[in-house]
């Protein structure tokens, strides 16, 4: 089959590999609409995970089943499916224990194009379909169900982290597609005020419209200083930290309130350290938690995301900003996310 892949650090390309065969519990995917992520350029440009050759990328799928295997029962070949971008083993220890995205290892649960081939193929490898695959309904279109996969269920796990307790003044850090999520999943959680950072004109509207109450521009000065004016010097009760290198965590201490939570569900793909600022930390007594999380995946959290779109609670479709029709496309798409231009958010690309 034809696939876009990993050919080492710093190249891709289309390669041509065997489709891949399911065992007992598993499905065989033909993708219908699949996205690139910011991930794909620190797995491909930065290296990463490591230097990896002939990997077949991608983690954002929405598609049709072409196989299963024999213990699968709930779904069938030409069954319309949201494949998460992860993907647990659900027969481990730490699925049991309640942390499915660390099954069999740190991280274990995020396979696609990590532990194994990824979703950018003419065909791709679904492990325990039953527990990994969501029906997709057919008044929801493909390209706006696998903003689903990754973006919408890693921005709410910002917002689920960060322990929003309602009327809370919450800061979103980054405002690409997952903290433009984030800034929706602490409107519903109940935040009062909603305080997002960014820059990029289309990016700012789209907090607006899913209810960024301040926005703050990293460009016009320090964010922390910004901040503690917005909020006449008290700080806030919680951060979501969806962007920002290495040096972030320090910017999100200083603003956080005593008894505040800062809450990660940023990638840093660099780097190996990430510094805590000790005295605003309380020399580690300030009653500030810090906490960091893989995205949930499953089939369960798949159908409750379904729902917020069925009944008009989120419209991720507002994040898509560039269609591309074809596999060939996959590389122009890959591309912007490398060089994210002005007018993007997220590019998706529909398979003919």
């Amino acid at each position: 089959m034809k696939a876009f892949a990993m050919l080492g650090i710093g190249k891709v390309g289309f390669i041509e590999k065997e489709k891949p065969v399911a065992g007992p519990y598993d499905a065989i995917v033909r993708p219908l609409a699949v996205s690139p992520c910011t991930s794909d350029i620190h797995t491909v440009y930065e290296g990463a995970m490591g230097d990896r050759h002939n990997m077949i990328l991608g983690h954002e799928a929405v598609g049709e089943v072409v196989e299963v295997g024999s213990e699968v029962s709930d779904f069938k070949p030409g069954d319309r499916v949201v494949v998460p971008a992860i993907t647990p083993d659900w027969r481990s220890e730490a699925a049991v224990r309640g942390y499915p995205q660390h099954s069999n290892g740190l991280l274990a649960g995020w396979k696609f194009s990590n532990f194994k081939d990824g979703v950018f193929g003419e065909f791709f490898h679904v492990n325990d379909a039953d527990m990994n695959l969501a029906h997709l309904p057919e008044d929801i279109a493909p390209e706006t169900a696998v903003m689903l996969c990754d973006m919408m269920t890693t921005g709410f796990h910002g917002a689920e982290l960060a322990n929003i307790e309602l009327g809370a003044t919450v800061v979103c850090i980054g405002i690409g597609a997952v903290g433009l999520m984030a800034v929706a999943g602490a409107r519903l959680k109940g935040a009062g005020r909603i305080i997002a950072v960014g820059s990029r004109p289309v990016s700012v509207e789209a907090a607006k419209f899913y209810g960024a109450n301040d926005i703050v521009n990293y460009k016009d000065g320090d964010i922390v200083d910004q901040i503690m004016d917005l909020t006449d010097g008290k700080g806030v009760d919680n951060v979501i930290i969806a962007g920002g290198n290495s040096d972030i965590l320090v910017s999100a201490v200083k603003m956080t309130k005593p008894g505040g939570t800062v809450s990660n569900v940023n990638y840093f793909g660099s780097g190996d350290l990430i510094g805590i600022p000790r005295l605003e930390w309380g020399c580690g007594m300030a009653h500030v938690d810090i906490r960091g999380g893989l995205c949930p995946g499953g089939r369960h959290r798949m159908e409750n995301l379904i729902d917020l779109i069925r009944y008009d609670r989120v419209d991720p479709s507002k994040l898509i900003t560039h269609k591309f029709h074809g596999m060939d496309k996959l590389e122009e798409a890959l591309e912007l996310m490398k060089n994210k231009p002005k007018d993007l958010i997220k590019p998706v690309v529909i398979i003919d």
